[in-house]
């Protein structure tokens, strides 16, 4: 009895076909002829991936809900839209300007270094997790790629949430407390297209002092397989920063805190705008994400990838 492999010759004739058009010329840096790194992993894919996970997609629909909630407290509480006086939260009905402010002023301490921490935390350890890192890096695409086409697309949707989240409360001002213009409790008023424009460059600072966040996540992101373990390592200094913060007792050394200078975009609701706390406080948000970003390549360069 005939116990061999049968193969069927139609098939043989395609496999050696395709074998003899194979491309087997070897390029100057040992890649195989017409592979191009930068041709690997596309932010555009990458980006497109991102935005079809769910966690993307519940993240941005709980920002522009964040104002309406609010707007629905405030109308439970009858907050008076007449008052001028008195702290932030007791202004935030006076105008939408006020409103964006007391937004981002409640949702600073928590909610937006969580977002960061949540786009750039998982971005690796999801891959990790998921057991297709091994599988992306044999495509192949460096390693280098991977960590940079990853922490920019988690860049671009931290700032895009960052910046739906005052965008949705200015809508939302407008419509229910009207155009008008910003009060400090200092009493100064700020016309509304001046605060528009305050506000604006409150994202820019927001947005760059939240660094030192998106460079401890992505740390902890090529650290560990776990992407929860990640997202709340960097949520948990966080908010031990801010503990720290409220004792005085520290005195100066609580500027070396990465969460001292979170609020000092609130000096721009003034008609005389002190940059001093605002250029500190970009300087050292900066400092640390970078010291973050740059452990992060290297760790991720030599890490053992067996999942």
């Amino acid at each position: 009895m005939d116990h061999g492999v049968h193969t069927d010759p139609g098939a043989l004739r395609e496999l050696t076909v395709a074998a003899e058009h194979e491309r087997t010329e070897v390029g100057q840096d040992g890649a195989v002829a017409g592979y191009r790194a930068g041709r690997t992993l596309r932010l555009s894919v990458e980006l497109r991936r991102q935005l079809r996970r769910r966690r993307t997609q519940l993240v941005l629909g709980l920002v522009a809900l964040l104002p309406f909630v609010l707007v629905a407290a405030f109308e439970i509480g009858e907050a008076n839209p007449d008052r001028r006086s008195g702290g932030f939260v007791d202004l935030a009905t006076a105008s939408a300007p006020n409103f964006v402010v007391l937004t981002m002023m409640v949702s600073g301490t928590f909610l937006l270094p969580m977002i960061v921490a949540l786009f750039f935390g998982d971005t690796i350890a999801s891959e990790s997790s998921w057991s297709s890192l091994k599988y992306l890096l044999a495509i192949p695409v460096p390693r280098h790629r991977v960590l940079r086409q990853k922490a920019i697309a988690s860049a671009l949707l931290s700032a895009a949430a960052l910046a739906l989240l005052p965008a949705v409360a200015l809508l939302a001002g407008v419509i229910w407390y009207g155009a008008g213009e910003a009060i400090s409790p200092t009493g100064d008023a700020v016309p509304f297209g001046d605060s528009v424009l305050a506000m604006v460059l409150a994202v820019v600072y927001i947005v760059i002092q939240l660094a030192w966040v998106a460079g401890l996540a992505l740390l902890l992101s090529v650290s560990t397989d776990a992407p929860l373990g990640a997202v709340g390592g960097a949520v948990l200094v966080a908010i031990v920063s801010q503990i720290l913060d409220q004792i005085t007792a520290l005195g100066d050394l609580r500027d070396f805190l990465p969460t001292h200078f979170s609020f000092a975009w609130m000096d721009l609701i003034s008609t005389e705008v002190d940059w001093s706390d605002m250029a500190t406080g970009a300087l050292s948000s900066v400092s640390y994400g970078t010291v973050f970003l740059l452990l992060a390549a290297r760790r991720f360069a030599t890490k053992d990838i067996t999942s």
